[in-house]
C-alpha cells in the first residue's frame, strides 16, 4: 500500500496482515503514516497504489460507508459524535432501523441497549451525548462501530484522554471483542499499554514498515529504537531544583459543581501535578483560573498581589497562560499559518496595520527556540504533526509572557520523541523561574515530572503528595476514594 499527498509520501509500499481475534498495534512517531494507513483501511482515503483483501477477497474503494458494510469500522482520535442527539440516535446515525421511510425509535432504543451492554457502558440510551464524560463518549464511539457487523475495529489513540482505570476498562472490552473473533488495529504512543493489550506490533517510520514482531519479542528500549531510529535515553528529562517563592496562590475556588473550594499554590521553578479521574475538576480548575469559565467564588494571588480574572485576555495580561487539552478545537486556527497562530490575539503592528515582517521574524524565533518542524512559518498549522502543533500553542503562550503556566494533557497524541522534547521544554521553563501546573491522566508523567501532586476528586482536593511520597497506588487511592496510603 502507498499513499502520496502533494509533496509528501505518507505511506510507502506497506504490507500488513491482521488476524481474526488479535490486537495488532501500530507504533511509530507522529507523521510515520499510522493514521493514514488506517484511514485507507477504513476507506476515508483512497490509496495511490496497492490493495486490500478481506477474507481473501479484493476490496474496491468506495468510501467509509462501503467499508462499514464490509465489516471495517474506525474510531478516530477526535470523536465523530453529534453532541445534541441521544446515545441511541448517534449509534444508528445514517442507518436507522425503519420501514417505509419511518424510523422505528423503539427498535432503535432496544438495539442501542444491547450495544451499550456489549461495551460495558451503563448509561441510558436516551441520554444526550453532550452530557457524557470523555470516557463514556469513547465507548459510545466503539458501540457505534459495532452497530454494523464489524470484523475489523480500528482505534486511533483511544486512551489519549482516559485515566489508567478507564483505560483498563477499555482493554477489558477489547479482550471480549477479540475473544469472539473481532480483529483490532490499535494505534498508540503509550509504550506500557502496547505491551498490555497488544498481540503483535508493526512499527512504521517515515511511511515504511520497520518491523512486525510479537509483542513478547520486544522490550521498551527495542521498541523505541525501532520507532525513532535511535536510543531515547530519558523520556522525562527533569532536573529537580529548590523551588522559589510562591507565584500563584488559589484559595476557596468555586466553579458551579465542577470545582468546590479548592486551595492550591505553585512556586517559581516548580511543576505541580493535578491528578484525578475524568470529571474530577482538573480542567475546570485550570479554565476557572484562566478566566475561560470564570470562577463563582474564591481568591487568586499572583506574585503577592490580589488578582481578579474575568476573561482569558485578563489572565494573559496578568501573566497566566493555559495550554488547552483540545489543541485542535480550542487552541489553534487550523487553516491559518504557524506565524498567525503564534501571534494570534496580539499581532505586531505598525501604523495601525499588522507588521507582516515582524510577525514572520517572531514566528521564526519561536520555531527555532522550540524546534517546531515546518519548512515555512506561513504553512497552515493543520499540516503539522500533533507534537509540533502543541509547540505552536506553547509558543503563543510564551510570547504572551506567561510566568504561570497551566498545561493540560501535553503528551496527548504525541510520540515518544515528541513527548521527551515537550517535557524538556517544560523543565527548561521551570528552570527560568516559571510556575507550571501539569494536568495529566497518565501517572508516569506526573510521577516523573512533578515536585508535588494535588489529587482532585469530585471537584475537591482529595490529598496532596510530595515527591518522596509518590506511588501509583497512593495516587489511584486518593483519586478513587478507595482509601488512603497504599491500601
Amino acid at each position: 500500500m502507498s499513499k502520496r499527498f502533494p509533496g509528501v509520501d505518507a505511506v510507502t509500499d506497506v504490507s500488513l496482515d491482521v488476524f481474526a481475534g488479535e490486537v495488532h498495534v501500530l507504533a511509530g512517531e507522529n507523521g510515520a503514516g499510522k493514521s493514514t494507513l488506517m484511514k485507507i483501511l477504513a476507506q476515508v482515503d483512497a490509496p495511490t497504489s496497492g490493495g486490500i483483501e478481506i477474507d481473501g477477497v479484493p476490496v474496491v474503494h468506495r468510501g467509509p460507508a462501503h467499508a462499514r458494510r464490509l465489516g471495517v469500522s474506525m474510531v478516530h482520535q477526535e470523536f465523530a459524535l453529534a453532541p445534541d442527539l441521544t446515545v441511541a440516535e448517534n449509534l444508528f446515525l445514517g442507518h436507522e432501523p425503519g420501514r417505509l421511510g419511518w424510523i422505528r425509535r423503539r427498535v432503535e432504543r432496544a438495539r442501542a441497549r444491547r450495544l451499550l451492554r456489549r461495551v460495558g457502558l451503563d448509561v441510558r440510551e436516551t441520554r444526550t451525548v453532550r452530557t457524557l464524560s470523555t470516557a463514556q463518549q469513547q465507548r459510545v464511539e466503539i458501540a457505534k462501530a459495532l452497530a454494523v457487523d464489524t470484523g475489523l475495529l480500528v482505534l486511533d489513540e483511544p486512551t489519549a484522554s482516559l485515566t489508567e482505570q478507564e483505560s483498563a476498562e477499555l482493554f477489558t472490552v477489547l479482550r471480549s471483542l477479540t475473544a469472539t473473533g473481532t480483529a483490532v488495529c490499535y494505534i498508540s504512543h503509550r509504550l506500557d499499554e502496547i505491551f498490555t493489550i497488544g498481540d503483535r506490533v508493526t512499527v512504521l517510520r517515515d511511511g515504511s514498515v520497520v518491523t512486525t514482531r510479537h509483542v513478547g519479542e520486544l522490550d521498551e528500549a527495542a521498541l523505541v529504537r525501532s520507532m525513532v531510529g535511535r536510543d531515547v535515553e530519558n523520556l522525562y528529562p527533569r532536573v529537580f531544583r529548590e523551588p522559589g517563592p510562591v507565584r500563584l496562590r488559589v484559595r476557596g475556588l468555586e466553579r458551579a459543581e465542577a470545582v468546590r473550594g479548592v486551595d492550591l499554590s505553585v512556586r517559581a521553578g516548580e511543576i505541580l501535578g493535578l491528578a484525578g479521574l475524568i470529571g474530577a475538576g482538573r480542567t475546570e480548575l485550570a479554565r476557572a483560573v484562566f478566566g475561560a469559565e470564570p470562577a463563582t467564588a474564591g481568591r487568586l494571588t499572583l506574585d503577592g498581589r490580589d488578582l481578579r480574572v474575568r476573561s482569558p485576555r485578563e489572565a494573559m495580561a496578568a501573566g497566566i497562560g493555559y495550554l488547552t487539552e483540545d489543541r485542535k478545537g480550542d487552541g489553534l486556527a487550523l487553516q491559518l499559518g504557524v506565524d498567525v497562530n503564534i501571534t494570534l490575539g496580539a499581532p505586531p503592528t505598525r501604523g495601525g496595520l499588522i507588521d507582516l515582517r515582524a510577525e514572520r521574524d517572531e514566528a521564526e524565533h519561536y520555531r527555532d527556540r522550540l524546534g517546531i518542524r515546518t519548512p515555512r512559518v506561513n504553512s497552515p498549522v493543520r499540516l503539522l504533526s500533533g507534537g509540533n502543533q502543541q509547540k505552536v500553542v506553547l509558543a503563543r503562550v510564551l510570547r504572551a509572557g506567561a510566568g504561570v503556566l497551566f498545561v493540560d494533557e501535553p503528551g496527548r497524541g504525541m510520540d515518544v520523541a515528541a513527548k521527551s522534547e515537550m517535557f524538556r521544554q517544560l523543565d527548561e521553563l521551570a528552570s527560568e523561574g516559571r510556575a507550571i501546573v501539569l494536568i495529566s491522566s497518565y501517572l508516569p508523567e506526573l510521577m516523573n515530572m512533578c515536585d508535588r501532586v494535588l489529587v482532585l476528586r469530585a471537584g475537591r482536593v482529595a490529598g496532596e503528595l510530595d515527591r518522596a511520597e509518590f506511588s501509583e497506588r497512593r495516587l489511584v487511592a486518593l483519586a478513587t476514594g478507595a482509601g488512603g496510603g497504599d491500601e
